[in-house]
């Protein structure tokens, strides 16, 4: 797993729906488990090119703890943010997740004034090339953003419609997918960050 990018979903979040959802930070769990993802990516002896996140707090956060651990400084990648939902704000369960299903249901039409997921999708991708042209040094890029953005890529890498893309199986988040540096091709199925074993370079 030397030369791929291990993209990664921020983990549990504290819900404030009198804060813009972009500013929502960790929770102490959240927090909790990304320092332990971060201690096995320092375990290991593969090196760790960059640490990238979106510009969104839940996932900066994250990429704090995990750069912090490595000794590196976090970069932002500002088309890793999850789709623009500010047309309508916080929306609480089960409200919400029937929106989202819409929203990868019918990936051309704008839900209720949100980003189209197709839109969304394309964003995402061009962020990633270019994060992936940004680091030239050997080893894993470790890239933090969101579930949605996760599913949106995971289409994309699979070659499947939205709304059928395998899917983060942890309803806090915290999961990460590899993918190829080289050929942008997936090198496994989603998993939670405590899955992640330290993983040692090749002789």
């Amino acid at each position: 797993m030397t030369d791929h990018l291990l993209f990664v979903t921020h983990s549990e979040v504290v819900i404030d729906p009198d804060q813009p959802i972009p500013d929502w930070p960790l929770s102490e769990v959240g927090r909790a488990r990304m320092v332990q993802f971060a201690e096995a990516l320092a375990t290991g002896d593969m090196p760790v090119a960059g640490v990238w996140s979106s510009d969104e707090r839940k996932a900066r956060d994250s990429a704090a703890i995990i750069a912090g651990r490595l000794g590196l400084e976090p970069r932002i990648e500002h088309g890793l943010h999850e789709n623009d939902r500010s047309a309508t704000g916080y929306i609480a369960p089960p409200e919400f997740w029937e929106v989202v299903a819409q929203f990868f249901g019918r990936p051309d039409e704008s839900v209720r004034g949100w980003e189209t997921a197709r839109a969304a999708q394309a964003r995402i991708v061009q962020s990633v090339e270019q994060v992936l042209a940004a680091e030239t040094a050997p080893g894993l890029i470790v890239v933090v953003s969101h579930g949605g953005v996760g599913q949106l890529l995971t289409a994309h890498l699979q070659g499947v419609e939205i709304g059928q893309e395998d899917r983060p199986g942890n309803p806090g988040g915290g999961c990460w997918i590899a993918i190829g540096r080289q050929d942008l091709r997936l090198a496994g199925a989603w998993q939670d960050i405590e899955a992640y074993e330290p993983v040692s370079s090749p002789p």
